[in-house]
């Protein structure tokens, strides 16, 4: 579960910025985009937010802050040469080129709330931490894991370790490059009790930005499961496409390697040498309601080979539980499209594992109240020096009948961009 990330001098971000996920004291759909983390006395979380801004105003370099301390938790232990470390600070000061960037998330895994972090300067680590927050009948403490803090005047590290943190932490802390994460290095090393915390990042947490998409192989993973076309086509069904069924037809690659008439994909199963070709077909409801017609997918719209390809990804996406970032959700999505695919986290019934849902686009129709609360509104917009700040609707303290759609596009919450005056004639 996805609490809250704080991002400070990474690209366009220069002042700290925090993305939380902690619902306010409203009463607007309450049950349905919220939800109880069954921890004592901590506030409910939100099942979804849409981040709204111009182009080039910093909503892709959020997504990529989140992105970017995901991929560094997986690999810089096993990431090595100076040439690899990432330092992104922001450029447009000169106060921040050499300062350190610095990341923190907040998160709930198998029923522990952690608090990690890491500040990285040019060439090296600066400060390293972990807390969690036990819970205990009478109240909840937290309790630091370790931390590390690069001494400036020495240039060597100081190491706290908490009484709790269990495991050969000095074979750990030595094996730590000073352009690595321990938190990374010590899970390498087997870490058992840290692995939750390694493993929030890389299972629970899925970005999507730029180049990357959800995984496309995963619906024809689901249908390789057993029942899983009964997965797959309530999900389209529901999408309100016109598709009634879907056959999937597959027969191993030619020898040749020569594909005859219409080819949609293929897929690589493990243990087989060779991949299958896949034809899928989706029914539609005709003229005759006793005869559904068939088409190929590439007689489908680009619509629906998307939802077809990414269904499978979002099917797991809401079982599992996971927290899924989707930078510009809209591309080649129609609105309707897009409001049911969040509506589907927005339920206690389709989303039983409180799988959570943050996204940026464009698409001002989903400024709507009757699909999201007040606080699951956020804007990006940057200063005159380029630097993006991110602040959440609830700034504003909108009445309760507020129309945000109309005072967003009149300019009230700012994150909106300066056109040129076009001179009178």
């Amino acid at each position: 579960m996805f609490i809250e990330f704080r991002v400070q001098n990474f690209r366009s971000f220069k002042e700290r910025q925090t993305l939380s996920m902690v619902g306010a004291a409203l009463s607007e759909h309450l049950q349905s985009n919220t939800f109880d983390t069954k921890l004592k006395g901590f506030d409910r979380l939100l099942r979804s937010a849409v981040i709204y801004g111009s182009n080039a105003a910093g909503k892709t370099n959020l997504m990529r802050a989140v992105q970017f301390m995901q991929s560094f938790v997986i690999s810089s232990a096993s990431t090595t040469g100076a040439a690899q470390y990432p330092y992104r600070p922001f450029k447009l000061s000169k106060t921040t080129r050499e300062s350190p960037s610095e990341f923190e998330m907040a998160f709930i895994q198998s029923g522990i709330r952690y608090e990690y972090g890491f500040s990285m300067g040019p060439k090296q680590i600066e400060r390293e931490w972990l807390i969690e927050h036990v819970q205990s009948r009478s109240r909840t403490r937290g309790r630091r894991l370790f931390e590390r803090t690069l001494d400036k005047r020495t240039k060597k590290y100081v190491w706290e370790f908490g009484p709790s943190f269990k495991g050969e932490r000095t074979t750990w802390k030595n094996s730590t490059r000073a352009e690595a994460l321990f938190l990374s290095t010590a899970t390498q090393l087997n870490s058992v009790q840290l692995r939750p915390v390694f493993d929030w990042f890389q299972k629970t947490l899925v970005v999507v930005v730029g180049p990357t998409t959800l995984n496309q192989s995963l619906s024809l993973q689901v249908w390789d499961e057993p029942h899983g076309k009964e997965r797959l086509l309530p999900f389209l069904k529901e999408a309100d496409l016109g598709i009634v069924d879907i056959q999937i037809e597959k027969k191993p690659l030619p020898v040749s390697g020569i594909i005859a008439g219409p080819q949609t994909m293929l897929q690589q199963r493990m243990g087989q040498p060779t991949p299958d070709v896949v034809q899928v077909t989706l029914s539609h409801a005709s003229d005759d309601p006793k005869r559904p017609i068939g088409l190929d997918f590439e007689d489908e719209s680009s619509g629906t080979k998307i939802l077809f390809l990414t269904a499978g990804a979002w099917l797991n996406v809401i079982k599992n539980g996971e927290v899924l970032l989707f930078d510009e959700i809209d591309t080649n999505m129609h609105p309707t499209l897009l409001k049911f695919l969040v509506q589907k986290f927005h339920s206690s019934s389709t989303n039983p594992s409180n799988a959570q849902l943050i996204c940026s686009t464009h698409n001002t129709s989903l400024l709507d109240r009757e699909i999201f609360r007040r606080d699951q509104f956020w804007f990006v917009e940057k200063d005159r020096i380029g630097a993006s700040k991110l602040y959440p609707l609830t700034d504003f303290s909108p009445r309760n009948d507020e129309v945000i759609e109309r005072w967003y596009m009149r300019g009230r919450y700012g994150a909106l961009p300066i056109l040129p005056v076009k001179p009178s004639e």
